[in-house]
């Protein structure tokens, strides 16, 4: 068994983060996404920022392998382009920023823009104004200077979508494409800067497993009606995982 595979299964927290990416398997199979708010606050207390940045976008990518292929034919591609376009150019600076600050830092950062982003969807806010192009490459900037830097490539753009009511397979297909497109792009940066060692490869693919399962369970068992009770389901789960990971509670 390679060296690199057995520190990988020795990780402090394997069994944790391996249930808690099955959970979020479930809610990005149900909603499009949520893995990196339910995954981050819990794998940040195991492992270090930059492996659980890689491991979001790694194993993203396994996991849009089952959603991408009907994604692709219900988003709509002009707007997803303008998004990602705008995120690939911004993931860099989110990486350097990444690489300057202290670890506890960054998880006080994720649990706030978690926090920020549950609250938005919760309590049902929407911005009334209207978004040209100026104003999806911001959104788009802004998700890959976030997403570089903690990981979470969501919450930026779920918030875009809430202030742009949509049907909801359109929202959900968009979403599943922009944050696939985000992930490769923050994989290759990462791979190419010297970031990610042997046993963090390793570790994606141990994490991939459930994940990969659980996010085909959540597809298979989406159903637009009742559209709700995903929503509250991931709300809770959400939740529980920021409130879990708050390093004041260590």
């Amino acid at each position: 068994m390679p060296d690199a595979l057995l520190q990988a299964l020795a990780t402090p927290g394997l069994g944790w983060m391996m249930f808690t990416i099955g959970a979020a398997g479930l809610v990005r199979g149900f909603t499009g996404f949520g893995t990196a708010m339910i995954f981050v606050p819990v794998g940040s207390q195991f492992l270090p920022i930059p492996d659980v940045v890689f491991l979001m976008a790694a194993t993203g990518i396994f996991s849009t392998a089952a959603l991408a292929p009907q994604a692709w034919r219900q988003c709509d591609k002009a707007e997803v382009s303008t998004l990602a376009l705008a995120a690939a150019l911004t993931v860099p600076v989110g990486l350097w920023v990444m690489s300057q600050l202290e670890a506890v830092t960054l998880r006080w950062i994720a649990s706030g823009v978690i926090g920020l982003t549950l609250t938005a969807v919760i309590t049902g806010w929407r911005w009334h104004g209207r978004l040209g192009l100026r104003g999806r490459l911001a959104i788009g900037g802004s998700a890959g200077t976030i997403g570089g830097m903690t990981g979470l490539t969501g919450p930026v753009v779920i918030v875009f979508y809430l202030a742009n009511a949509r049907d909801v397979r359109t929202v959900r297909a968009n979403t599943i494409i922009f944050l696939a497109m985000l992930d490769i792009v923050i994989v290759a940066n990462i791979l190419l800067g010297g970031l990610a060692g042997p046993s963090t490869l390793w570790l994606v693919v141990l994490l991939s497993i459930p994940y990969l399962v659980t996010t085909l369970v959540g597809k298979a068992l989406f159903d637009p009606s009742l559209e709700r009770l995903y929503r509250i389901a991931s709300y809770a789960v959400i939740a529980t995982a920021v409130i879990s990971g708050l390093p004041i509670l260590e």
